[in-house]
Parts: C-alpha cells; sequence; structure tokens
C-alpha cells in the first residue's frame, strides 16, 4: 500500500533564520557589523499558505491559499481536496492502491471532512487512526518544510509574487528519488512514535 502525504503551512516574506546554524561568534558584541546583528521584522509580514502532496513516485504542483481565505472544512474541500487530492491521487502512486495521510487539523478531521473522504472511496487515515500532534509522521514535515523554507526565504522577499514564484522553483528541483527516500522513512517513524505511545521522536 503506497501512502500520499498532504500538508499546508503559512510562510512570510522575511528572511528565514535557523536559531541553531544562524550564529555569530565575536570577542563582543561590539565586533560584530551593524549590518548582520540584527534582521529586521514587522508585526504582521506578508505570508501565504502553500500546500503539497507527495508519494514515493510524485508530487503535485503547490498550492497557494488565496490571500484572507481560512481553512476550513468547505474551503478546505473546495480549494485542496477536490483540485488536488481527488484528481491527482491515483496518478501520483501510479494507479496502484494508495492511503491518503494527513494530520488532524480541524479542517481534516472535521466530521464534513470525513465524509466526504469517504464519499468519494478514498481510502485514509481516519483521525481516531492519527496521532493528533504529530510532525514526526509527514514527510513534507520532518523533510522539507525548514529545508525549503531556508532555501526560498534566504533573503526576504518584497511581494507575495517573489515569494510564490521562489517556492515553486525550490520544489520542482527537489529530486524525486529524495522525496522517495523520504516517504520510505513513515512506517519506521510511525513505529518509533508507537514505541513512545503517540510522543514525538524529535
Amino acid at each position: 500500500m503506497n501512502t500520499y502525504c498532504s500538508d499546508e503551512k503559512i510562510f512570510t516574506v522575511e528572511e528565514a533564520t535557523n536559531r541553531q546554524n544562524d550564529r555569530i561568534i565575536a570577542s563582543s558584541c561590539k565586533d560584530i557589523p551593524e549590518s548582520i546583528k540584527f534582521i529586521d521584522r514587522v508585526q504582521r509580514p506578508l505570508s501565504v499558505m502553500v500546500c503539497a502532496g507527495v508519494s514515493a513516485d510524485s508530487r503535485t504542483k503547490l498550492i497557494f491559499v488565496p490571500q484572507g481565505v481560512k481553512i476550513n472544512s468547505q474551503t478546505y474541500k473546495e480549494l485542496i481536496l477536490e483540485p488536488e487530492i481527488k484528481s491527482a491521487g491515483s496518478s501520483l502512486v501510479k494507479n496502484t492502491p494508495w492511503i491518503f495521510q494527513q494530520d488532524s487539523a480541524p479542517a481534516h478531521a472535521s466530521k464534513a471532512t470525513q465524509s466526504w473522504l469517504l464519499g468519494e472511496n478514498i481510502d485514509f487515515l481516519s483521525k481516531e487512526e492519527w496521532s493528533p500532534s504529530s510532525p514526526d509522521l509527514n514527510p513534507l514535515d520532518y523533510s522539507f518544510w525548514g529545508t525549503l523554507q531556508s532555501r526560498v526565504c534566504a533573503t526576504p522577499h518584497g511581494n507575495l509574487e517573489s515569494l510564490r514564484k521562489a517556492w515553486i522553483t525550490e520544489w520542482e528541483k527537489i529530486p524525486q528519488e529524495e522525496l522517495r527516500k523520504s516517504v520510505q522513512q513513515f512506517q519506521g517513524r510511525l513505529k518509533a512514535v508507537v514505541k513512545v505511545k503517540g510522543g514525538y521522536i524529535e
């Protein structure tokens, strides 16, 4: 049984930072140039919600949720499930049996969403079967969102169009073999989460 994993996440136009790796070594704060000492931030930066799906054999095109749209059961179905997952699901896994995996976000776990998936004969992991909070189990969470963000937002973007184009470029650069290896980690990671009784493994 192949697994098709979907996820969405919000990203801003601001420069990405990594508290573990973005460090400056200096004998004193005075030795650090002002140009690199601080990263400008605004209170409410422009942002976009990005949605993607992956399987061992393929990937979806990125979906960018329109500005101002809140993801609930209805918009999730109309903007993500119907145009992308329903139409692309079978081709993503080469017409072999597959199961749909999503996290337990409210729009995903709602009765309306679960009923729609059942009505469309889409095999999926129900909310009762899924760990309620587990980024350790979705390849987009444990392998790609963070890495892509560091590439896409290595420098800040002046507008959302620039941000979207950069996301598309970097998404398409990922070798399929890299996606395959990440998806194939799923079963091992699932066993690890079961071992810690649904807790985090990273």
